[in-house]
């Protein structure tokens, strides 16, 4: 998984070790403040790349409504202590629903969920580094409750915060990206932004993958880009971003660093027949099409719902 950047991968790091790009696929760690912004130095510094101002009378739910697709920036992107994320919306959210913030399960402030393992409406008051589209820190964010994350068949986590979009429009004029309810189509020009390192990586979704197993996880249907999206560690939980419709389409979570057969930072595709593929150096991320099912109105949690595919507790 593309490194978390805490915790006992850390000090792997400490001892010369590298670890997870959010939680199997690996780098350097950097180093963050407590909210999720990066300390600056000169390595960082060669990587990261570097409002229109709303009147609340202009927030009504139609402003969140989504609109014609513009270039990608960094524009609603976060920033935690050991990952990315970004602030989301779903297609049927209301301007005024409290705000969510999707990553990944590995992101997670409690570690790693085992196999199997699903939290849900966990409480959690986790901060986030907002950023504007040139990268530049808008906000700090601060979270509820842990909504929903897992490791199982997916590698996603969703906070919510105790604010609403219309109140961050407003008073920082960031919007939420949407996530997209419809699966991504292979061939498209992605965007995988990265909150944590201020960068941009730019590829095309070269397929998709029947099972992608890394350790003690599997996860189903997942994304793999092109070469030329070689995300490191601290990428974890980062939207990958569809060029032409402005949506996330997928979470970014991982890679095969080493070459080794289905490891740690070294994750396997087994297609329906069994057959195992290792591809050094090729990133994947997790689809998120399927999260907009599993919630009612209000931004309410609902894994009982109609066609929601999310494992459940």
């Amino acid at each position: 998984m593309k490194k978390p950047l805490i915790g006992m991968f850390a000090a792997l790091l400490l001892a010369g070790a590298t670890a997870l790009a959010g939680a199997p696929t690996a780098a350097a760690l950097p180093q963050a403040s407590a909210d999720g912004t990066p300390q600056s130095s000169q390595a960082e510094q060669s990587q990261g790349l570097q409002l229109q101002d709303l009147q609340p009378q202009d927030l009504q739910s139609q402003d969140l409504r989504p609109q014609a697709a513009a270039a990608v920036n960094f524009a609603g992107t976060v920033a935690l202590s050991n990952c990315s994320g970004s602030l989301v919306r779903l297609p049927a959210s209301a301007a005024t629903d409290p705000a969510l913030v999707l990553s990944n399960g590995h992101c997670l402030e409690s570690g790693f969920p085992g196999p199997g393992e699903v939290v849900v409406n966990q409480s959690s008051n986790r901060s986030f580094s907002l950023l504007n589209s040139t990268g530049g820190k808008a906000a700090t964010l601060r979270a509820t409750k842990v909504v929903y994350g897992t490791m199982t068949d997916t590698d996603v986590s969703i906070y919510q915060l105790n604010t609403t979009y219309a109140a961050i429009q407003s008073k920082y004029g960031i919007a939420p990206l949407t996530i997209a309810a419809g699966h991504p189509a292979q061939g498209s020009s992605i965007k995988v932004v990265s909150g944590y390192w201020k960068k941009i990586y730019s590829c095309s979704i070269d397929g998709f993958v029947y099972r992608l197993k890394e350790g003690s996880w599997t996860w189903k249907d997942s994304v793999r880009y092109t070469s030329s999206c070689n995300t490191i560690g601290g990428t974890s939980g980062s939207p990958v971003v569809d060029v032409a419709t402005g949506q996330v389409v997928a979470v970014n979570n991982t890679g095969n660093e080493d070459g080794q057969r289905c490891t740690d930072n070294n994750p396997c595709e087994v297609d329906q027949n069994g057959v195992v593929t290792v591809r050094q150096g090729i990133n994947y991320a997790q689809e998120t099409y399927g999260i907009p099912a599993c919630f009612a109105a209000g931004n309410r949690l609902d894994l009982t719902r109609p066609g929601c595919t999310l494992p459940r507790p």
